[in-house]
């Protein structure tokens, strides 16, 4: 056997179960072992019935007392229920919905489970506990992994082919040099893979866990500082003379000190040789549009055209709307370019941008297209970056290397524009540094004078009624509303059930606020039907509004002074908290509902977070420790590897001690270009496979 066996060599993995394999990514023997557990059983002490401690996960030897018998409780439930005994007691077992155990235990055999006994009056009973037979036991008497599963696999079937893999495959071959690893006190690579899998001990598992977060990291630091390194080698459009004062007399406000801190850190950037790459990061309406207008402003001052990408078209109109009402006075011309724009106005907008006759041009993913072609484009502004892929950032980056004006020379090959990303998703400092390790960092850490926190609110479905009448009584006061919901159509299988907006929209319409004017907009209406929906409301000629999480950014009202969150427990805290940024964004007391009926005790721990604190990087704290840094942004689009075994919360010491490391590493060998350090260079391109080329 050899790393590239595919999982049909195994006994037991046939066609069906090999499909179901391949949807946790796993094809190849090899898959297997680095196919790290999500958490661990400890399996190593029995119990006995009596003796068993209640509400904690134990072992305990039992016989079967009885045949198991099956009820059918309702069509879609049954359950298996037997009596098992051991010396000391009784107990009854019950498993649901799994009606093949009948033939596979037999009365009168000894089996070992392993679940959690509860008492129910003075009777001792487990359900749907883990067994196995106590004559050859394979996974009590040991710490057990919990690998992350798929229907169709058991934690069992994926732990005995993991296990296989690791007794039959060669050592895993070291890829840390010794000398590094006795300075960096780190476990061999054979050992971890085995420890990692199935631990000896809690010290193999911890030695293990570091082996692993260390490399992942260390790995990680390499390629961010090498990025880095590039990015600080190449010639970007310099502003010498930028300097914002001039722009902060032409607003109607005065900027907050957080907004005017992050203006001067990006205006000495600009004035710098080296392209601009900094991220400027702050909560829902902290006002780092302003910060993006004067940095677009000093590019104008110098001769140098701005553009901006928006993730939606309803996001980019706004900006654009912002953008043109701060810069007209400063006789600034900006465009707008969006895919479902009409042909002329498009021709209209890319040759105004050939010319060099819009200074800044607002757009969405349509100015990655073909034919986008800019006179001088000097700045590139990125919004909510978390939505775009660096390889998109540096598409548009790309257009500055394709001067439009056959006059202009001709940049230099490695010439990169300067580069100013805005997120509104506040990030854990230490996950800003991986993500965003190729920027500089300025946070806007306070509000404009004047706003209302927004008071949150956790209701379940028997405050219905009350609810309604807080809609209706926001509306007769001038104000408007927001109903959220997760669903677009009923799910065909009815596995949740979740407020699918279109028939929500109806019953509010026809038969709960029939008075009103209800308005809806989803993702899934055309362009034009979904701009039309916003306008209205924006306007004020709709009262209440039921969306999708397709309003999550680029909607700002001021009138609207209260969000309803249907189904608040299907979202992170992080969505959560982006869309009650919808509110509170005028002079009037704003409301956020969360409504949920889950009892869970952990969601509704959960949810509280968001009623206790409007501060949304305490909210991304809670966010990260509950999903970890791999689901903090949903899918990949970030463009950086996911992390398997790192936990950015419990560890920083070793974040820290990696990245010295691969400080160290650069000093001596800035390249990697030494025979010995080839492979730490060829494991760095392989890690930021979406881009490798990046570093050659």
């Amino acid at each position: 056997m050899d790393v590239s066996t595919p999982l049909t060599d195994f006994p037991g993995v046939g066609e069906v179960r090999a499909k179901a394999l391949a949807r946790l990514g796993l094809h190849t023997a090899g898959d297997l072992v680095g196919y790290f557990p999500r958490s661990y059983e400890d399996r190593r002490e029995r119990c006995t019935i009596a003796g068993a401690p209640l509400d904690q996960p134990v072992c305990v030897e039992v016989m079967l007392a009885e045949e198991p018998r099956l009820m059918n409780i309702r069509r879609g439930l049954d359950v298996t229920r037997m009596k098992v005994v051991d010396h000391t007691s009784a107990m009854l077992v019950s498993f649901f919905n799994q009606g093949y155990l009948r033939q596979a235990l037999h009365r009168g055999e000894e089996y070992i489970l392993y679940g959690k006994v509860e008492l129910v009056g003075n009777h001792r009973q487990m359900t749907n506990p883990h067994f196995e037979p106590a004559a050859r036991p394979r996974f009590t008497g040991r710490i057990m992994p919990v690998y992350p599963l798929t229907a169709g696999i058991t934690n069992h079937l994926l732990a005995g082919l993991v296990e296989r893999a690791l007794e039959e495959l060669p050592p895993v071959e070291e890829s840390l040099p010794e000398a590094f690893r006795a300075r960096h006190r780190l476990a061999g690579a054979a050992e971890s893979y085995r420890a990692i899998h199935f631990p000896e001990d809690e010290e193999a598992l911890e030695a293990a866990r570091r082996r692993f977060a260390f490399e992942e990291l260390f790995y990680l630091s390499l390629g961010l500082a090498l990025l880095r390194e590039r990015r600080s080698r190449g010639a970007g459009p310099s502003f010498p003379e930028a300097d914002p004062t001039g722009f902060y007399g032409l607003l109607p406000f005065s900027l907050t000190a957080a907004q005017r801190r992050a203006t001067e850190e990006a205006a000495a950037d600009l004035r710098s040789p080296r392209p601009m790459n900094r991220l400027v990061q702050g909560d829902v309406g902290s006002g780092k549009t302003a910060v993006a207008a004067a940095c677009a402003w000093m590019a104008r001052q110098a001769g140098w055209q701005s553009a901006m990408m928006a993730p939606t078209e309803l996001l980019a109109q706004q900006h654009f709307h912002t953008l043109t009402a701060l810069l007209e006075p400063a006789h600034m011309t900006v465009g707008l370019l969006t895919g479902s724009m009409r042909a002329a106005e498009k021709r209209k907008v890319l040759s105004a941008l050939q010319s060099g006759d819009i200074h800044l041009v607002v757009g969405t993913h349509a100015l990655l297209s073909q034919g986008v072609e800019f006179r001088r484009l000097g700045l590139v502004i990125t919004d909510e970056q978390h939505r775009f892929g660096v390889e998109q950032r540096a598409a548009l980056a790309a257009k500055a290397n394709t001067p439009g004006d056959p006059a202009d020379a001709a940049p230099e090959e490695n010439f990169s524009p300067n580069v100013l990303v805005m997120s509104a998703t506040p990030i854990p400092r230490t996950l800003a540094l991986i993500i965003y390790g190729d920027l500089d960092v300025s946070v806007i850490d306070e509000l404009p004078p004047g706003r209302k926190p927004v008071q949150t609110f956790l209701i379940g479905e028997s405050k219905r009624q009350r609810l309604y009448g807080f809609v209706r009584a926001q509306v007769q006061e001038g104000r408007q509303v927001y109903l959220v919901c997760p669903a677009v159509e009923e799910n065909p299988d009815g596995a949740w059930d979740l407020k699918a907006v279109n028939e929500y929209a109806r019953v509010l319409r026809e038969e709960v606020f029939p008075d009103l004017r209800v308005g809806l907009v989803h993702g899934k209406l055309k362009a034009r039907d979904k701009e039309a929906a916003m306008a209205a409301f924006t306007a004020g000629e709709t009262d209440v509004l039921v969306s999708t999480t397709v309003i999550e950014v680029g909607v700002d009202v001021p009138n609207a002074s209260l969000i309803v969150i249907e189904n608040a427990d299907r979202y992170g805290l992080s969505q959560l908290h982006q869309l009650r940024g919808r509110v509170g964004r005028g002079q009037h007391q704003s409301w956020c509902i969360l409504v949920s009926d889950n009892r869970s005790p952990d969601t509704r721990a959960r949810l509280k977070v968001l009623t206790e604190t409007t501060d949304g990087f305490k909210i991304a704290e809670e966010d990260l420790k509950l999903r970890g840094p791999g689901d903090f942004f949903g899918a990949r689009q970030h463009g950086l590897p996911a992390l398997r075994v790192a936990d950015l919360n419990t560890d920083t010491r070793v974040l820290k001690e990696a990245q010295e490391a691969a400080a160290g590493l650069l000093a001596e060998d800035p390249d990697l270009s030494r025979p010995e350090h080839r492979p730490l260079l060829e494991r760095v391109r392989r890690l930021f496979d979406q881009d490798p080329d990046r570093f050659n």
